[in-house]
Formats: structure tokens, C-alpha cells, sequence
């Protein structure tokens, strides 16, 4: 064995601690590797993949119904803020509400699965693999469209809501709902790669994840950016009261902004993300094979 010259330190080692409390100290402050990140979340994939359905349903139909509340809060905001310069910054704060209860109450959103559930695929893209993703985004999709119309009955039926905010509300949904596909696509890109940055981030910052929360969504309303989820709840508030037609809903909102938070969390930000560590998982994954099996994936 060769000696280490005194002075001389491998690449890893502590140059300035100088105990094992200070080591472990410097190593708990350390950035958590991409590959960590990863793995995290494809184990949280494999998890929901694992779920009973009638679980995912429920969960997907709570969130539905929760998300809502993004919808309430920015109106609520808008009714009874002057209207100033400074409302629109204010009112969108609104919007996170929803969001928050969704995440940290761990219900079941579809634009969080264009991340969660993607990863299993990409690290073993099976036929299997593919079909069990396909399963749980539908059923999951379907269930979020539930309690989306669900929370949107309540709001238009129940004497919930007062003039001023079920006006905002109103005005709020003919502004989501009014811009034509091609703008409805665009803007669903950057709100399903937002969503899915905080679900990546989301393992580095354990404990912090409400300021996480609240920040991102915020500019996604900030931005007037798309989400399919709290953007139904919307859709269904005009088509219950009879203010939005049918197949303006579907061709022009809906289907639209769904393929742009697909396009956004799946094609643009999970694939990326994955091409940074493809190498990195193809050495871990050879390092467990036996040795006629690595030369196999050669």
C-alpha cells in the first residue's frame, strides 16, 4: 500500500474540519447530490405506483376539491383589496392556498405525477413501467377533475360565496378560460416545468417546503401561467353557470394547457434532469451487476 505523503489530502477529504463533529457538520450543510435528488423521488414514484387505486382515487378527488381553495384565495384577495397598482402582486399570493393544502396534506395532483411517477419510467423504460404511469395518470387526472367540478358546484350552488367575491371568481375564470389554445399550450409549459422544479427541490429542502410552496406557485399566477387542475376548477365554475360553451372548454382550454403542463414537467424538465445523471445511474447500476452482465450493457 503507498503511503500519503503528509500534507497531501484525497479530493474528499475536509481540508478545514477538523473533528468528526465539524466533518459531519460540513457533510449535513452539503448540497444534496443530483443523483440523491433523483433517487428520492423515483422511490416516492415507485411508492404511488404501488398505491391501490381506490386510494390514488380519493386522493386525486381531494385534491381536486382542495385546490380550489387557490381560486377562493385570489378572489377573496381581489374583492377586498383597493384597486391599486400594487393588487395584482397581492392578490396572486392567493393563489398558493391551494396548493399548500394539496402538497403538505400529500393528496394526489396530476402535474406533480408528469414528475413523481416519470422517474420509474426513465430509469426502466419497460412496457410495464409505461403502463402503470398511463394508469395512475388517468385515474388521477379523472379524480382531480371531480373534485374540481365538485368544489365548482359548491362555489356556484351554495350560498357560499358573496357578491363581491363570486364576481372575482367569475372574472378570474373568464380570464383563465379566455385565451385561445395556442396561448392556453404555451402558458401550460412553464407552469408544468415550475411544478415540477418544486417537486425536485422539495427533497433539499425538508422542512422548508411551505416558503417553497408559496414562492413557486405564487409566480405561476404572477406569471399567468396555465394549471390544468386549479384551472378546471375555473373551467367547471363557467360551464356550471352556463357562461363558457362546451367544446370551448375542451379544444380551447382544456386539452391545451393539459398538453402544456405535460410538455413542461415531463418532456422538458424530467427529461433534462435525467440526461445530467443518465451516466452516473449507468455506473451505479453496473457496479451491483456481476461482472459477465457489465459487459453485457457494454
Amino acid at each position: 500500500m503507498t503511503r500519503q505523503e503528509p500534507g497531501l489530502t484525497d479530493h474528499h477529504d475536509h481540508l478545514l474540519a477538523e473533528d468528526d463533529d465539524e466533518r459531519n457538520a460540513v457533510d449535513n450543510a452539503a448540497a444534496l447530490p443530483a443523483k440523491l435528488v433523483f433517487e428520492t423521488i423515483r422511490l416516492q414514484g415507485e411508492e404511488e405506483l404501488q398505491r391501490p387505486m381506490r386510494a390514488l382515487w380519493w386522493a386525486g378527488v381531494a385534491a381536486g376539491l382542495l385546490i380550489s381553495f387557490s381560486v377562493w384565495g385570489e378572489a377573496i384577495l381581489r374583492a377586498v383589496l383597493p384597486d391599486n397598482g400594487s393588487r395584482y402582486i397581492i392578490e396572486n399570493a392567493g393563489y398558493s392556498l391551494g396548493f399548500v393544502l394539496v402538497i403538505l396534506g400529500r393528496m394526489q395532483l396530476f402535474t406533480e405525477n408528469t414528475i413523481t411517477t416519470v422517474v420509474p419510467v426513465v430509469q426502466n423504460p419497460t412496457r410495464q413501467s409505461f403502463l402503470r404511469t398511463g394508469r395512475l395518470w388517468a385515474v388521477v387526472l379523472i379524480a382531480n377533475l371531480v373534485g374540481a367540478f365538485g368544489a365548482a358546484a359548491f362555489m356556484v350552488f351554495a350560498p357560499v360565496l358573496s357578491e363581491p367575491v363570486f364576481k372575482a371568481v367569475i372574472a378570474l375564470s373568464e380570464h383563465a378560460t379566455g385565451m385561445n389554445w395556442q396561448e392556453g399550450l404555451a402558458r401550460g409549459i412553464p407552469a408544468g416545468v415550475l411544478i415540477a422544479a418544486l417537486v425536485w427541490m422539495s427533497p433539499s429542502v425538508v422542512g422548508a417546503q411551505l416558503p417553497l410552496i408559496i414562492l413557486i406557485t405564487w409566480f405561476i399566477a404572477l406569471g399567468d401561467f396555465t394549471h390544468i387542475v386549479a384551472g378546471s376548477v375555473e373551467m367547471a365554475f363557467l360551464l356550471l353557470l352556463g357562461e363558457l360553451p362546451v367544446t370551448t372548454a375542451i379544444f380551447q382550454f382544456f386539452l391545451p394547457v393539459l398538453l402544456g403542463n405535460v410538455i413542461g414537467g415531463t418532456v422538458v424538465f424530467t427529461l433534462l434532469t435525467w440526461a445530467q445523471i443518465r451516466h452516473e445511474v449507468r455506473l451505479a447500476k453496473e457496479r451491483k451487476l456481476p461482472y459477465a452482465a457489465r459487459n453485457h450493457l457494454r
